[in-house]
């Protein structure tokens, strides 16, 4: 009868299953620091995003200041004294032809112009602090209750001061639409009012203007009555 040498057997597969734990474990590791990563940039793709929607927020209010009249910041009503439709300038702004283009307005391929041709705007906003809109929120505390701790109101501080915003708005002509009608009768329909359209170019930023770690432009038109 022969007898079989079964010593060193166990040992042989315990480092087999050691490496085999080994291996899994570290694939979750790499998996989940992946999920993570990804995470973490469409939460900063989102929040560029909303910062380029403000962007045009900002186009749109600089735009009706400029149509009804600037809000006086001593007595808080409008001078409307002040009132006119803004056309486009004669001469295009710095940053918007060739060389000398910012990559904002560079991902406006209807904008940015490599002969170094003009493109007239009516008004050109560039690197502008998203936190400074945002920031009178947290430093008045009134977020306080929701993101929580000293420490976390300054992390979301820190956030916020590496998000930039650019915007851009242009005169493209007297525009008809739909208002509202002033009859309570029955018949009443919508008439045709008078307006001025512009399309606004917005830009979310995160990082420098110059090089941005992400980009997001925007653009839409509004149509001002006058």
């Amino acid at each position: 009868m022969i007898k079989k040498n079964n010593k060193g057997f166990a040992l042989v597969l315990s480092l087999v299953l050691l490496l085999a734990m080994s291996l899994m474990g570290g694939a979750l590791v790499i998996t989940a620091s992946s999920d993570h990563s990804s995470n973490n940039s469409s939460d900063e793709y989102q929040q560029a995003f909303y910062v380029a929607e403000s962007a045009l927020l900002e186009a749109q209010k600089s735009l009706m200041d400029q149509m009804i009249g600037p809000i006086n910041r001593d007595n808080g009503f409008r001078d409307y004294s002040a009132r006119n439709v803004p056309g486009n300038q004669e001469v295009a702004l710095p940053g918007t032809t060739g060389s000398d283009s910012t990559p904002c307005v560079k991902s406006f391929k209807n904008i940015d112009s490599s002969d170094g041709s003009t493109f007239r705007v009516v008004e050109y906003v560039r690197d502008q602090s998203f936190y400074q809109l945002i920031g009178p929120i947290i430093e008045n505390d009134l977020l306080g209750a929701t993101l929580g701790s000293p420490e976390d109101i300054q992390r979301e501080r820190d956030k916020l001061q590496t998000y930039r915003y650019e915007y851009i708005s242009t005169y493209i002509g007297a525009e008809t639409y739909s208002g509202s009608g002033t009859s309570l009768k029955k018949s009443a329909t919508n008439i045709q009012r008078r307006g001025a359209a512009y399309r606004l170019y917005g830009c979310g930023i995160l990082g420098t203007v110059d090089r941005p770690q992400i980009l997001v432009p925007l653009e839409t038109i509004v149509i001002l009555a006058y």
